[in-house]
């Protein structure tokens, strides 16, 4: 036999005895995942720990602030569960509450990714929201063995802060009461529709008439009433110390255009800030009328939200 002396060949054939010799060590031996992040359902021991990291943020995770303070971290009134994300260290990296509606908070990417491999086992969410950023990498896990994308839209997240001007006041705007709740039940059921393309007077009527008057109860829904009809309408979902977080804000279409609703959004801006560091709303980016409206009002935008609906 002659002996290979070509020192090219002879490297060539070194380097491919080394990559032969790899692949086989790779088969022999298993290449295991690091377990970066443990996902755990949260309990109410956890409570002061899930604040404290949501705290960071208070405009963005008001929402879920809110059912923390009004129903504990473990409660059906939350309609779905709290979960955790840790790292190695114990330290949170994610908060998410899971179920009807889906809202998270994280710090890190893999947080993200291991909070949508739990959503994915929740197969009758309605819908999921948060910053555009936080709901893209999110989606991008969850879609791939999730509930299919309904509908989608995007929204703009708006906040006011002291001073504000004050404009006229509105001596009849007051919190509803349950002998307003046949008036406040279909007019909320609209908004819901023309938001998510559903009509909750439909699919559970009496769940949602529940809801209603349980807002009520809390004090959360202002109206203005003028000869027994209803003027103006807003709903505080959430109520903590650092944001109020509104929805449901209406004006008769007959009185727009007219200052009644400015007058309303500014009295309760003042009555708001009075306790709350902020107060903050979601549009629709489509709805430019609304934006305006807010604008005038004196709220800035802060940042762009994401909401899907899931079938």
């Amino acid at each position: 036999m002659i002996a290979n002396t070509n020192p090219k060949r002879k490297r060539i054939e070194m380097t491919l005895l080394s990559s032969i010799a790899e692949v086989t060590q790779a088969v022999k031996t298993p290449q295991l995942r690091v377990v970066e992040v443990i996902t755990s359902r949260l309990t109410n021991a956890d409570t002061e720990e899930v604040l404290s990291f949501l705290s960071r943020r208070p405009i963005h995770t008001v929402t879920m602030v809110g059912f923390i303070h009004d129903n504990g971290l473990v409660s059906a009134l939350n309609r779905g569960s709290f979960y955790g994300c840790r790292n190695y260290e114990g330290q949170l990296e994610g908060v998410a509450l899971i179920g009807h509606a889906t809202l998270l908070e994280t710090t890190t990417a893999r947080a993200q990714e291991a909070l949508a491999t739990i959503a994915q086992k929740c197969t009758d969410a309605h819908m999921i929201m948060g910053e555009r950023e936080q709901i893209e990498g999110f989606w991008n896990h969850y879609a791939e063995a999730g509930q299919r994308m309904r509908h989608a839209c995007r929204e703009w997240l708006f906040e006011l802060n002291w001073p504000i001007e004050a404009l006229q006041a509105v001596p009849d705007l007051k919190l509803a009461t349950l002998a307003e709740l046949d008036q406040v039940v279909p007019l909320q059921a609209k908004l819901a529709f023309a938001e998510s393309g559903i009509n909750p007077l439909e699919r559970d009527p009496e769940g949602f008439r529940q809801r209603c008057a349980r807002r009520i109860e809390q004090g959360r829904t202002w109206i203005w009433l003028e000869a027994g009809e209803i003027v103006f309408k807003a709903d505080v979902v959430s109520d903590t110390p650092s944001v109020i977080y509104l929805e449901g804000v209406w004006t008769n279409p007959n009185r727009r255009s007219q200052g009644y609703g400015l007058r309303c959004l500014s009295q309760l801006g003042r009555t708001f800030l009075s306790r709350a560091k902020s107060v903050c709303v979601l549009v629709n980016e489509k709805n430019e009328l609304a934006q305006k409206f807010y604008q005038r009002a004196g709220y800035k935008l802060r940042a762009v939200y994401d909401t899907i609906f899931l079938n």
